[in-house]
């Protein structure tokens, strides 16, 4: 149990915590809800890069980290878009449903063709790009644009921009993965046993 695997727990563990304070604050609009509910959720996204620097910087790098760090990830962005996507009038914005659909559809996807890969090829090559790291920085702007509960006509484009970002880099998992199932052995055809140019 490395520090840096410590630090992305306890971002799992704000997680419940902050859900619990935005629907506290839902009920009765008590501004300290609101208050602990942006921290913890401030908190979670910049231990994000606390334990990614502490993975590398001391050499930490394991392959609990490799699977709890994208975890927390996905548990944080989802959990806030979620429970943001409730109509929470007056006390906050919501989240337009067509991007809750667009981000849980992309992470649907990404997770079948992750399991297919591993069962067809054995091992998952998954590669980073910027589109998708924006993407990810743009769902965490948007809740906490909603929390802070600021202006609404700049989330319309926020929102939008952010669809966009997630579409795309769902669409360059979906082609990596295709390269890696149609780069194995057991994508390529059967030859035919009765072909005069098959061996014996």
């Amino acid at each position: 149990m490395t520090t840096a695997n410590k630090i992305t727990i306890l971002r799992i563990l704000l997680i419940p915590f902050f859900v619990v304070e935005v629907l506290y604050y839902t009920q009765a609009g008590h501004e300290v809800h609101r208050v602990l509910a942006i921290v913890s959720f401030a908190l979670a996204a910049i231990c994000d890069g606390v334990d990614g620097y502490v993975a590398r910087r001391f050499n930490q790098r394991s392959e609990l980290g490799a699977i709890l760090d994208p975890l927390a990830d996905k548990l944080l962005l989802v959990s806030g878009i979620v429970v943001l996507s409730f109509d929470h009038a007056p006390y906050l914005g919501s989240v337009p449903l067509w991007l809750t659909g667009t981000i849980m559809g992309r992470d649907v996807l990404i997770l079948i063709g992750m399991l297919l890969i591993q069962f067809m090829v054995g091992k998952v090559r998954v590669r980073p790009r910027v589109v998708g790291k924006v993407a990810t920085v743009l769902q965490m702007v948007v809740v906490l644009w909603i929390m802070l509960k600021w202006r609404e006509s700049w989330l319309r484009g926020l929102t939008l921009v952010t669809a966009i970002c997630t579409g795309i880099s769902g669409l360059f998992y979906v082609w990596d993965g295709s390269r890696q199932l149609s780069a194995h052995p057991s994508s390529s055809p059967k030859p035919d046993a009765e072909s005069p140019n098959s061996t014996v």
